[in-house]
């Protein structure tokens, strides 16, 4: 059942995909209120953090998980509740917001890779270069601040975007890099209940930003953005999961099937050591069994 819940929102193959093919209210037929949804997460983030030792251990895959989603769709919540079982020693958060006027000295891409994860450890990008895909081309103003050659701000400067992320990705993969991609799609109506939420609530108030309610102003846009974004760029070796976010529960347990699934595939295990090794440890494993 991991593979099938975690696939059923994989976007392999993006031809004729469509975003509103998906209803972020689905939950696959799972109940909410059954104890066994509960005890399905907590062994599957049980299953990650073991998967997480052995990559550690092995020290040759890197993953990179991103997570893209509207304001309120749940990617602290993910980071919290899924990853919270993982050693951080082996797993590095990267928070990306507006670029700083440094950053905006280099290429959209350059940031992302100055942060991506080394083999052994688990990246996770909180939104992520995609901004410059969807933030930007909603408001594509905030390409004047990129310094960019006017000469290169053309219709085709997202088709090359698109392309230029394609390209590194495929080059992460070759690399020995996992990445997986997930857009957490909240519905419009939900997102309102949660915006309610963070101005009745006192200890989520400090969550709450005007620019949310700017944003959602522009939620067809940004809907038409995404559409493209995952359509463009979704590859077997770099997937996009299309994961219905409206019910917080949901979009954990399909977050980390998804991670355990593709984990499960690189066929991660501890190192073996050698003849030579194993003798001198049964001779140290002798000695310290020794009582002086």
């Amino acid at each position: 059942m991991t593979s099938k819940l975690a696939r059923s929102y994989r976007i392999d193959d993006p031809k004729g995909f469509r975003l509103t093919a998906f209803d972020p209210d689905d939950t696959a037929g799972l109940d909410r209120d059954k104890d066994d949804v509960n005890t399905m997460l907590a062994q599957d983030i049980e299953k990650l953090a073991d998967l997480q030792k052995r990559l550690y251990a092995q020290n040759l895959w890197a993953i990179l998980v991103v997570l893209q989603g509207m304001d309120t769709a749940g990617k602290d919540g993910i980071i919290t509740h899924v990853m919270g079982g993982v050693n951080p020693q082996g797993c590095e958060v990267h928070p990306f917001k507006a670029p700083s006027d440094r950053e905006l000295e280099h290429s959209f891409l350059h940031r992302a890779v100055l942060a991506l994860p080394e083999r052994g450890h688990i990246g996770i990008f909180n939104r992520s270069y995609y901004e410059e895909v969807l933030v930007a081309r909603v408001h594509p103003d905030l390409l004047d601040r990129q310094k960019l050659p006017p000469r290169l701000i053309t219709k085709s400067i997202w088709k090359e975007r698109f392309e230029d992320i394609r390209n590194i990705e495929q080059h992460l993969a070759r690399s020995g890099t996992l990445v997986l991609k997930v857009f957490l799609h909240i519905s419009k109506e939900e997102q309102r209940k949660r915006l309610l939420a963070r101005l009745d609530e006192p200890d989520k108030r400090w969550k709450f930003s005007m620019g949310d309610i700017a944003e959602r102003k522009l939620w067809d846009k940004y809907m038409a953005a995404y559409q493209d974004a995952i359509a463009e760029t979704s590859r077997p070796h770099a997937p996009w999961y299309v994961v219905p976010a409206d019910h917080k529960w949901f979009a954990r347990l399909t977050v980390a099937r998804a991670m355990v699934d593709a984990l499960d595939k690189l066929d991660l295990a501890y190192p073996e050591a050698d003849a030579a090794a194993l003798k001198e440890m049964h001779k140290v494993h002798k000695a310290l069994a020794e009582k002086h």
